[in-house]
């Protein structure tokens, strides 16, 4: 009856707590990728960076939406730029991470656009975000930052 409960538990982020269900639900995000999607950040990676967004979004250091980001990365804000990997058509964003390069900006696709909307405190889905540094949350944000810098580039 324990196990139940642990399996059935979901946070509001749509990721499972610890259990068998976790690894399904994964594998059924991933399952809609768009070809573009890479470098994708790995499931415990995904969780450590939606638990930063979660911070910077209590503290207003998040921009959000295609439009506003895109903005806001041609004037030189710096800071870690996060992808959906379901979006569609793949039109919408497939220009980015070339301007992320040519800024020096870490990017990553995370699986679902659902659970960024949700990681920023909003029932709505949003396709890109840009986690600004703040004092408050450093240490997660740079071990994110790094993490994102040291995922291996698609040849």
């Amino acid at each position: 009856m324990g196990k139940e409960k642990k399996e059935k538990r979901k946070s509001e982020d749509g990721d499972e707590s610890e259990g068998k269900g976790s690894k399904t639900l994964w594998e059924e995000k991933i399952r809609f990728l768009c070809p573009i999607a890479q470098p994708l950040a790995s499931r415990k990676l995904t969780k450590r960076l939606y638990k930063v967004v979660k911070k910077a979004s209590k503290h207003k250091q998040l921009r959000k939406g295609v439009r506003e980001v895109q903005k806001f990365v041609r004037k030189g804000e710096r800071g870690i730029l996060l992808l959906a990997g379901d979006v569609s058509p793949v039109d919408v964003i497939s220009h980015m991470p070339v301007v992320c390069e040519e800024n020096n900006i870490p990017y990553c696709y995370t699986p679902s656009k659902d659970d960024l909307g949700a990681a920023c405190g909003s029932k709505r889905q949003t396709c890109m975000l840009l986690i600004k540094p703040h004092d408050d949350y450093r240490d997660s944000y740079d071990e994110c930052f790094e993490a994102v810098k040291g995922i291996p580039m698609p040849i």
